[in-house]
């Protein structure tokens, strides 16, 4: 068994050194999530040259932006942060069923724009091959730009990426699963600063007081916490707490029963 193992590993490597053997710089669209971190370190290990660029926009909460700057210093990788007005663009604020295109778009184009302005003429993105394209309408402004999906063409599947994470002692591998703030309001409500200010604080009041794995939806004046079964029951423990902070921006709070 520790033979195959052994194999495996050096199967992978080999794998990882012939796809970045002949790039030698590459710039890499980092959001400090697991995929994007693996990659990022993967391209400072096997690249002569590789610069992370980071778009902070109003849909990512600070704690993940920290979080970002703390793993590009650990890799020891260049970053860039480049601030942008999401909310600006008409597509992206009125929030329809494609506003994951329009944002998508947005933002890889401005990291484009400032890596070919830094010399960079590959840009690379985290995307895996457990992504699905259906259920991920962002990436078509990916294969528009010609953006390259490293992970995605070495085969590796969202558990590969969580394994390869660990063995590199990446501190993402065991990382729940994070989207943007958009995703908390429904499809066709319009995108404010308020109701994104509303969903960050309350989820990181729940981080703070010991909960990971979960979603605050925002529904007008209701906010709906999804979260894994077994937090639930603790979740009823702290419901004075979390009631008291909640109403600061909701008049109702309600617990999915439907496991997250």
């Amino acid at each position: 068994m520790e033979n195959k193992i052994t194999d495996n590993i050096k199967n992978t490597e080999e794998r990882i050194r012939k796809y970045f053997g002949n790039k030698k710089e590459i710039a890499v669209a980092f959001s400090g999530g697991v995929d994007s971190t693996l990659l990022l370190k993967l391209a400072a290990d096997y690249c002569k040259r590789v610069k992370a660029y980071y778009v902070r926009t109003q849909f990512q909460p600070s704690w993940e932006y920290r979080e970002a700057c703390e793993n590009a210093k650990i890799i020891g990788a260049e970053m860039e942060t480049i601030k942008m007005d999401v909310l600006s663009f008409e597509e992206i604020r009125k929030n329809q069923d494609d506003r994951c295109y329009f944002c998508k778009k947005q933002i890889m184009g401005k990291i484009l724009e400032k890596a070919r302005e830094d010399g960079f003429t590959l840009l690379a993105d985290g995307s895996n091959m457990s992504d699905n394209p259906l259920e991920r309408p962002g990436m078509k402004a990916l294969s528009e730009y010609g953006i390259i999906s490293p992970l995605r063409e070495m085969g590796f599947t969202k558990k590969d990426v969580r394994q390869l994470s660990s063995c590199f002692n990446l501190n993402t591998a065991e990382k729940p699963a994070y989207s943007c703030l958009a995703t908390r309001i429904p499809s066709g409500t319009e995108i404010t600063e308020g109701n994104l200010a509303a969903t960050e604080e309350c989820e990181e009041f729940l981080m703070e007081i010991g909960f990971s794995d979960f979603r605050v939806r925002n529904e007008g004046e209701m906010a709906r916490i999804e979260s894994r079964a077994e937090d639930m029951k603790r979740l009823i423990e702290k419901r004075e707490e979390i009631l008291e902070f909640f109403s600061k921006y909701y008049k109702k709070t309600v617990i999915d029963l439907k496991e997250r």
